[in-house]
């Protein structure tokens, strides 16, 4: 049997269902999931290996205009991604005209020469479904698209056809993880992930894009199946301290409870959380405490 590999970048702008639908696809969240746009902000590399095809997934920031470093990085962490592939996931909303954004990604693809599949997500939303078929025509004129997939991220709906589809642009030359591995994204950056996403689920308006979270320890403990994991969360604001707390620590012990099952769900183990919150000015700008969350200094320049 001759091993197939495609490494196969999802792009699209904010919001339109790129983490959930490759969390569904590995059957597994490895990205974390908002209703809140930019949720992603690093290329999450998720694993799926099937008989003889492995598919590896990176799942890159929503494409929007850049207004600080981080969004400097998030925007190279995109261009960076379609660049180095084998195949392109455009990733499209049912319900919503096209981008200017998307007609650049289409053109990035048709520029670089790569194989791209198009996934009009959320087709659930969509009361008249032949309201499909105009912005199937305005894509396939932008780009020769390998396939067009209708699918759902939320029911399921056309994500087996989209698997398919990938496939059958794997080239042959080996598997490049173990067959057994589901993502390449250290445990403490899972960790941290986990509970940056209760912060956007939890808290309103821009607080969460404000926020961070940095885990300062994470250690298995030898005598029991229990991870201790100590983690700060950055804000930029006293008042925004305030309200990541709450009265009474409310509103921090909840971000906790959840974060915490979530983890002992990944981790396959019980965890000891403590989370502690400080204020950090402009921490967006400031290259050191960006470095010091994983981003590459080049990336700022």
């Amino acid at each position: 049997m001759e091993q197939r590999t495609a490494f196969t970048a999802i792009v699209g702008r904010p919001n339109v269902g790129k983490s959930s639908l490759l969390n569904y696809m590995l059957g597994q969240k490895v990205a974390i999931v908002s209703s809140k746009p930019q949720t992603t902000r690093t290329r999450i590399t998720g694993v799926l290996t099937e008989d003889d095809t492995q598919l590896v997934f990176i799942d890159t920031p929503g494409l929007h205009r850049p207004r600080n470093n981080l969004d400097n990085y998030m925007l190279r962490s995109v261009n960076e991604s379609v660049a180095g592939v084998d195949v392109g996931l455009l990733v499209a909303e049912a319900a919503s005209a096209i981008t200017e954004g998307e007609k650049m990604l289409a053109g990035k693809f048709k520029a670089m020469g790569i194989p791209a599949v198009l996934a009009i997500n959320k087709i659930d939303m969509l009361q008249d479904k032949s309201e499909l078929a105009p912005i199937i025509a305005e894509f396939s004129q932008l780009y020769d698209f390998r396939a067009v997939v209708p699918c759902s991220a939320r029911t399921g709906y056309g994500i087996e056809v989209l698997k398919t589809e990938l496939r059958k642009l794997a080239e042959p030359g080996g598997f490049m993880f173990d067959e057994d591995t589901l993502t390449d994204q250290p445990e403490r950056v899972l960790a941290a992930e986990i509970i940056r996403e209760k912060l956007l689920r939890l808290l309103d308006k821009e607080i969460p894009h404000g926020t961070a979270v940095f885990v300062e320890r994470m250690k298995e403990r030898e005598d029991k199946p229990i991870i201790d994991i100590d983690a700060t969360v950055f804000c930029e604001r006293n008042n925004h301290k305030g309200i990541i707390i709450g009265k009474g620590g409310a509103m921090l012990k909840k971000i906790g409870s959840y974060a915490r099952q979530d983890m002992e769900k990944f981790f396959g183990c019980r965890v000891n959380l403590k989370i502690w919150v400080k204020v950090k000015e402009d921490w967006r700008n400031r290259e050191n405490i960006l470095r010091s969350l994983g981003y590459d200094q080049n990336d700022f320049e």
